[in-house]
Formats: structure tokens, C-alpha cells, sequence
């Protein structure tokens, strides 16, 4: 077994089980890509087992801590059903459900998303990509299903040294899948759409709005950043009778038009709007217009901590003008996705708009992803999305 030596010092996250090696802790040692090595200090102790990538400024990704545990088929068996059982006892309302969730499974680099009949799933890194074929034959038996499409098509392969890909591993097919959550149907693309075809990570946020704009009876909303328009079909669900969806993809937002008419809602209630979301609130304000509820959920402005003061720029921007724009009483529902935002500097950049925006606010609730997209007590780096319910001063 290939052997990786940690500099004096370095060894104290991965001895709090945190899963990740950086190259500058690394002193000396490697292997092949994704290949198993003995990870140790520098006075010779055990720390864990992990998958090596000698390209990644993530040197070493962590299998396990238990110096007696042998990496291998049973390793990655054992791993997916205790993630699956794991996910039985979650309440999800839905068809579609994240079965494996990376790091927090004990699983880094892998991605697995269940949609109805069909497995969709990612391998981001070196070691998951070495065993791939191990891990598809663990997914297929446990799940019991038949169809596997791979969406590794993501840039975190690149870091890795891995090229993008994508394409049925097992079965075939429509590649179209229509998915129950909560009162609602979704249709989604697992070949085309973002992520490994949806957002299930908002599933329960989506249902938050919902309840939320029937409790507060918001009649207008604004879904910025829309995509295709799960938060539109919601605020209807709620029973708004204006929502404006705005995104630049224009084949999403014919989606969003579907779901109104797949969910069974007056089409005239809903508008798609194929524009830029800052633009378009800018506009809004010169209009006059008001909404009594808005939603802000933007792409990832932060992938690292390293971008995060561009990003709160960007972050501030945006809310000052949702606030401004947002009826007293009204409802804001704001997200980061950025891992480079944490929860706290989330809510001081939202602060900062509102006094920008000379409105203040009730906050109602702080929420994140959906319990299927777990974050350990040993991996805080797994918070990546926080939202904020925000009710505006009347």
C-alpha cells in the first residue's frame, strides 16, 4: 500500500475526521490517480485510508478512519446501503430523492440522484472515478433498478484531471422524466438539466414558499433567477394570481410554462420573462412596480472563500433591489448556494441591502438544503446552501 506522509501540524482536522487533505499539508508520498494510500503523520500514526488525486489541490479524499477497514467492493457495498437506509427514515415527499450526497456519506466525489425509475449520477473526483464500475454494480443491486445515466460533466472534474462525462451506464431510453413532489408534478431532463437534472436540494423550500404566500395571501410574486419555475409553481399552489418568472435560458423557461399547465393552473396567471434578473428589477423600480412576494435565488456567485467579497457585492445588489421592490408586509425568500458565503455573512450581507434599501424585516425562518443532502458535524464545508424567509416591515 502506498504510503502519504502529513507535514508536522497538519494532522489535526483529519484526526477530527475531517475528510480532506490539502496538497501544501502533504510532505511526501503519492500514487495514481484515485489509487488507495495509507495517510500518516509525520511521527508515523495511522490517520485514515483515502483515494490520492495528484492533480487536485485536494490531495487526498478520505475513505475511512478505522486503520483495520480494507477498501474494497464491500467498502463501497456497505457504504451505499447504509446511505440508502439512512434515507428511508427521511421525510421526503417526493419520487425523487438525493440517495448519495458525497462527503457526508462517506462516499467523496459521488453524486447520486434518484428520479422515479432512474439513477443519475456524478463522479467528481479521482477516487470514485477509479471505482466506477464497482460503484455501478453496488447502485444497481441495491436500488434494484435498471436505468443509470452519468452526469459527470461538472467543472470540479477538470481540477481533478478527469474529462466531462456523460451518457447511459446502464439501460436507456427517454431521457425526459416527470417527478411528484409534494402537491405538484416537475419534468425535468436528467441529459440536459442543471446539476444532475434538478434542484432537489429546495424540494422543502418550495413547499416553505408555498404555505408562506397562502398564510401571508401574497397575490403577485416575482421569481428571479427561476430556472424552471419550481418556486412559480408554488407561489400558484399558494394561491398567487400574478407570478412573473424571470431567468436568461429561454428553454427553461418554456418548462416553467409547462409545469403551469402540467400542475393544472390558469396560464394567465404566469409569465415568463427571458431577461437579466438585475436588469429586470431595475426596471421594475422605474416602473413602480411592487410585489407582495419575491423570490432571489441566484446561481453560485461564490465557489470558494477566495470569491466571496465579489460576491457579496453581487449578493447585496440583488436584495437591496428585491427589498425596494417588495410591498410592506411582503414576503423575501433570498438563498446563497455559494460555499464561500457562510450562513452569518449571508445574513450581514441581506442587513447591509436592507439599510441600502432604507426597509427592514422579520426573519421568519433560516432554512438550507433538504434533510436527503445531509451536512455532518465533521464536514462544515458541506453547508453550501442557506436561505433566509424574510418578512418586509410594514
Amino acid at each position: 500500500m502506498k504510503k502519504v506522509v502529513i507535514r508536522a501540524g497538519k494532522e489535526r482536522s483529519l484526526q477530527r475526521r475531517h475528510p480532506w487533505v490539502f496538497e501544501g499539508s502533504v510532505a511526501r508520498g503519492g500514487a495514481d490517480a484515485g489509487e488507495t494510500v495509507r495517510v500518516e503523520s509525520a511521527e508515523g500514526l495511522f490517520l485514515c485510508w483515502g483515494a490520492f488525486s495528484p492533480k487536485s489541490n485536494i490531495r487526498v479524499r478520505a475513505w475511512s478512519f478505522d486503520e483495520a477497514q480494507r477498501i474494497d467492493a464491500a467498502f463501497f457495498q456497505q457504504r451505499i446501503a447504509k446511505a440508502l437506509a439512512m434515507r428511508t427514515r427521511l421525510p421526503i415527499a417526493s419520487d425523487a430523492v438525493r440517495l448519495i450526497h458525497g462527503e457526508a456519506d462517506g462516499l467523496p466525489g459521488l453524486i447520486v440522484d434518484r428520479y422515479g425509475d432512474t439513477l443519475v449520477a456524478q463522479f467528481l473526483s479521482a477516487g470514485v472515478e477509479r471505482w466506477k464500475a464497482v460503484i455501478i454494480d453496488a447502485l444497481m443491486a441495491a436500488t434494484g433498478l435498471i436505468r443509470l445515466y452519468e452526469r459527470s460533466d461538472a467543472q470540479v472534474r477538470e481540477l481533478e484531471g478527469l474529462p466531462q462525462q456523460t451518457g447511459w451506464l446502464r439501460g436507456e431510453g427517454e431521457t425526459e422524466i416527470i417527478i411528484q413532489e409534494h402537491q405538484w408534478r416537475l419534468s425535468l431532463d436528467v441529459a440536459e438539466g442543471h446539476k444532475t437534472g434538478y434542484y432537489l436540494d429546495q424540494r422543502d423550500n418550495r413547499k416553505k414558499f408555498a404555505d408562506s404566500v397562502r398564510q401571508y395571501g401574497c397575490k403577485s410574486v416575482l421569481n428571479c433567477f427561476s430556472y424552471t419555475g419550481g418556486f412559480s409553481v408554488a407561489a400558484l399552489a399558494g394561491g398567487a394570481t400574478e407570478v412573473i418568472s424571470v431567468d436568461s435560458s429561454a428553454p427553461a423557461l418554456a418548462r416553467a410554462d409547462a409545469h403551469v399547465r402540467l400542475n393544472g393552473f390558469e396560464p394567465g396567471h404566469h409569465r415568463s420573462l427571458d431577461a437579466d434578473v438585475n436588469a429586470t428589477l431595475r426596471n421594475f423600480l422605474k416602473e413602480g412596480r411592487t410585489f407582495d412576494a419575491i423570490v432571489l435565488d441566484p446561481p453560485k456567485f461564490a465557489p470558494t472563500v477566495a470569491h466571496a467579497e465579489r460576491a457579496a457585492r453581487a449578493y447585496k445588489d440583488i436584495n437591496r433591489l428585491g427589498l425596494r421592490l417588495l410591498a410592506p408586509g411582503g414576503l423575501l425568500f433570498t438563498f446563497s448556494c455559494s460555499g464561500g458565503i457562510s450562513p452569518d455573512l449571508f445574513h450581514k450581507i441581506v442587513a447591509g441591502a436592507g439599510l441600502d434599501a432604507q426597509a427592514d424585516g422579520y426573519i421568519l425562518d433560516r432554512v438550507g438544503a433538504t434533510p436527503d443532502h445531509p451536512q455532518t458535524i465533521n464536514f462544515p464545508e458541506g453547508e453550501y446552501l442557506k436561505g433566509l424567509l424574510v418578512l418586509k416591515a410594514a
